[in-house]
Parts: C-alpha cells; structure tokens; sequence
C-alpha cells in the first residue's frame, strides 16, 4: 500500500465531504478511493470514516488521523517546495475569491499592480457576494467583508469602514432635510434584498444605542446598484465608507446624521491553512496589507508602504 498516496487521498475526502468528489479531483474512480481507504483502515486497526448510502462522517479517530496526516502532507508541500527553489519564487496561478462590488471598485486594480510586479504569477480573481468553501473550489485566498468564518479557516484582519446613513442633495431637497433619527422612518430606504422588508438598523450616537425600524420598497443585492440608487435619488441606505466615500469626497453624496453610526465593518483576508502557503500567496497578502490602506473609505493600523 502506497501510504503516502493512502493519506492524501483520505484527507482530500474528509475535506471535499465525499469520495465521488474526492475521486474526480485525484482522477480515480470512487471505488478505488473506497478500496485505498478501506486498506488504510485494515493496515490501521481502526474505523476512519462511518459510510451509508447517504452519509460519509468520520470517526473521532478519523478527524484524528486526518489532523496529522494533513500536517505531514503540508510539511512534505513545504519541502518539496524549497528542494525546488519553488519557495524562492513568486510563480504559479493563484485563486482569489473577493466581494464584488469592492472588487470591481478597488481590488481588481491592487491585484493587477501586483500581477504586473511578479511577471511569472498568474492570478484569478473570482468576484462574488457567496462565502465560498475554500477547499472544495480551490481558492487560494478569500476576501471577506464581515460576516461570520468557517471554523476551520484562518483569516487576518486588514482593515476596518465605517457605515453610516447617506442621500444625494436632490432626494434631501426634495423629501426635507433629516435631522433626528427619527426622521428615517418617513423616508424610502434602499436595502440589500436579503433584508426583510421591514428592516431594523442599530445604530450607535450621542443618545446610546438605538434600534431604529426602516422602510422601503426598492431592495437589490448588489452594493453597486445601492450605490447608484442613493445617486439618482431613490432614497436613504446604509452604506460601509468605502462604498460611497469618493462620492462623499465629490459632493455627490451626503453623510445624513453623521453623529450616528452602525457597527464598523471589518474586511478580513481569509485562507485554508495556517502552517503552508506557497510564496505567490504569501506575497499577495503582504501587497494586499500594505496597499489597502489607501482605498478610500478603509481604515488599517499598518502605514502604506
């Protein structure tokens, strides 16, 4: 029995939560996935994974040996990695998974900066709005806005934007200023589609803490199209800075209640593994940290180099 072979196909299948999956990716059939995993279980003296025809859970033992078994095959990447002089170089196709609204507005121009700097990188960067499962669809790399992360993933922390209230000039002029917070719930507020429709924002400002109800009749699930819905006067939105902060800076927009806030948002780069990234991966999250702080709107403790 190859073990080497043995272990990786065993954590790719704990990993991808099947062996169909498991086997398509390693080119192998799915009973020669349940053939080699069934040898390492005899070869063992213990049961790795509990099958039905529905189900595929791995045992205590199982999470076990895969923990270990991950760590070795991540050591062996590492050191084949440097025997080539692999480590050295900033080379190879690098998948990054990214929100797409400020992907489109700021990311896509870091990444091409970073892809003309390293002429034998090649980089995909996938945009859209989904928590993507970083393994089973090979991502490299993930930047997330928010939100809750996988367990298992391993994520840093690159910068922080304020939310806040904003409207154009026009829809203020037209529907009257707002000067309390109260004020929202007579006006139209634009919302991500995947808010109910009877929307409850808390927000924070000189009076504390509030839950503050809003209503309107337009939602969409995309931040550009919010974006350009406040521009052309539809309505009110809460909106993260760096989503309207050049339209701020252009007078195109403006901050309404700006002694109120909601809770910041935190822009995290999020990766599969803590313990082995090849160089071109560890080298795009050192450009990604250093150029990010100048994204209008974002907010980050470490200086633009």
């Amino acid at each position: 029995m190859d073990v080497f072979r043995s272990m990786q196909i065993m954590v790719r299948a704990i990993e991808l939560g099947n062996l169909s999956a498991a086997a398509r990716e390693l080119g192998v059939t799915q009973p020669t996935v349940s053939k080699i995993i069934a040898a390492l279980e005899r070869d063992l003296a213990v049961r790795l994974i509990e099958r039905t025809t529905t189900k595929f859970t791995p045992t205590e033992a199982g999470l076990r040996f895969y923990e270990r078994a991950k760590q070795i095959l991540e050591e062996y990447a590492d050191a084949r990695a440097d025997a080539c002089g692999l480590s050295a170089q900033v080379a190879g196709l690098l998948r990054v998974n990214a929100p797409l609204g400020l992907g489109e507005m700021h990311l896509h121009r870091i990444t091409q900066c970073f892809v003309r700097l390293h002429p034998k990188v090649e980089v995909e960067l996938v945009l859209n709005d989904r928590f993507v499962d970083l393994v089973e669809e090979g991502v490299d790399l993930a930047i997330r806005l928010g939100g809750a992360l996988p367990a298992s993933a391993v994520a840093r922390d690159l910068a922080t934007s304020e939310r806040f209230f904003v409207a154009s000039p026009d829809y203020l002029a037209q529907h009257g200023a707002i000067e309390h917070i109260d004020d929202l719930q007579r006006h139209e507020f634009i919302r991500f589609a995947w808010l109910e429709s009877g929307a409850t924002v808390e927000v924070a400002g000189p009076d504390g803490s509030r839950h503050v109800a809003l209503r309107g009749r337009y939602s969409i699930n995309s931040a550009l199209s919010i974006r350009q819905s406040v521009c052309d006067g539809w309505g009110i939105a809460m909106t993260p800075a760096w989503l309207v902060q050049d339209l701020l800076d252009d007078g195109k927009l403006v901050r309404i209640l700006p002694r109120w806030q909601a809770a910041a948002q935190t822009l995290r780069l999020v990766y599969p593994s803590r313990r082995y990234q090849p160089m071109r991966a560890r080298a795009f999250m050192d450009y990604l940290e250093s150029e990010i702080g100048a994204v209008p709107g974002l907010t980050t403790s470490r200086p633009r180099c």
